[in-house]
């Protein structure tokens, strides 16, 4: 049996109803003895729930914001006040205020936390029958979205259920964001800072198909998608410079070496000379703008050059294959056309690799819990 005296639950809510309570009694019941309540600018007839909690549980303490901020302030006001207020806690944990986490799933994810000392997301089966359709959908959109564009692998992408070691939240502190996006923020900072994180399963609890839910599908969901894509968008604007520069450098090559040279050789010289130059300016671009990566710029220039060649290689063999295969003029407009079809395709690829791995940070040791 785990103590869980030192972790500290973190209950950011607005405009409460009688679910709150319930919360409440059901952390406390199931082991818990520290509960930071955000008031998150609630109307003046929902404020009771909020005294009365605290007034009821002198393990409840409760911190106000005056006007509505945004659940990612809400969790940003507790971190802070952790951070001051608790010195020798292990961790907290966020649940949600509607009582769709079982406090025996909170309670799982902070075991699972404290054993292995990595942040540990509740994440929930939408397969379920009993999940509504647009809450299935938009899970299932936005985890492969997570996937395709920011190589993150998430079951579920909007828990509200995470549980923190103590030395990752002065992180979670800086991540940008004030509402809904905050939680999304959180798990792009968990993947450029390399810190490591489990999914423990938890129940899937959806009370009159979430109609107490704050989350506005369509302004929320534009601001949750927005920062997924404009990573994509940032390697695209990268991308498209370079593709502009490597091209104009193999027209330019393929030209100037037509006279001495022929097929395959002309190919690879060009596109050798043309890649290498474009190749450099392409690797500060992604490394300081798209990724932002924390990667010593050797390494990440060895794992880049690692991918750049055989990509290189495969550009060149594929542009040859093709232009013979078409009977196409070397050193013509429709060689260069080729040229940048192949680069399309190999862009995408590429993409995925660099993510993953040229300036991926390495997963951080954090110290362990302690168990008890």
């Amino acid at each position: 049996m785990v103590d869980l005296s030192k972790i500290s639950v973190v209950l950011p809510s607005l405009d409460p109803d009688e679910k709150l309570t319930a919360v409440i009694d059901g952390l406390l019941s199931h082991g818990f003895s520290d509960i930071i309540l955000v008031n998150d600018g609630s109307k003046p007839e929902n404020l009771h729930y909020f005294t009365d909690a605290a007034s009821a549980h002198p393990e409840v303490t409760l911190l106000h914001h005056e006007v509505n901020r945004g659940k990612g302030a809400a969790l940003k006001t507790a971190f802070r006040w952790f951070l001051e207020n608790r010195p020798d806690a292990l961790g907290a944990v966020t649940v949600d205020g509607d009582n769709q986490h079982h406090p025996e799933d909170t309670r799982a994810c902070c075991e699972h936390m404290l054993a292995t000392g990595r942040i540990t997301l509740g994440c929930r089966d939408f397969t379920q029958p009993n999940v509504p359709p647009r809450s299935r959908f938009g899970n299932r959109t936005t985890s492969l979205v997570f996937k395709l564009f920011c190589g993150i692998t998430l079951s579920d992408t909007q828990t509200g259920l995470r549980a923190f070691p103590k030395d990752t939240l002065e992180a979670m502190c800086q991540v940008a964001g004030d509402r809904f996006e905050y939680e999304t923020n959180m798990l792009l900072a968990m993947k450029t800072q390399g810190l490591p994180f489990d999914e423990v399963k938890i129940r899937t609890v959806y009370i009159e198909e979430n109609k107490s839910s704050h989350f506005h599908w369509l302004k929320d969901s534009w601001r949750i998608y927005k920062l997924i894509l404009a990573h994509f968008f940032r390697y695209t604007l990268s991308s498209i410079a370079s593709s502009i520069l490597d091209i104009g450098l193999f027209s330019l090559f393929a030209r100037l070496f037509s006279g001495s040279l022929t097929g395959l050789a002309l190919d690879a010289a060009a596109t050798g000379l043309a890649r290498l130059i474009s190749s450099l300016f392409n690797f500060f671009l992604n490394k300081k703008l798209v990724f932002r990566s924390q990667v010593s710029t050797g390494a990440s220039l060895i794992r880049y050059y690692c991918l750049a060649v055989p990509l290189m290689l495969a550009q060149a063999l594929l542009t040859d294959g093709f232009t013979a295969l078409l009977k196409l003029r070397q050193g013509g407009f429709l060689h260069t056309l080729v040229y940048a079809a192949v680069m399309t395709v190999l862009y995408f690829v590429s993409y995925s690799i660099q993510q993953r791995w040229v300036f991926a940070s390495r997963k951080k040791q954090l110290p362990r819990g302690n168990e008890k």
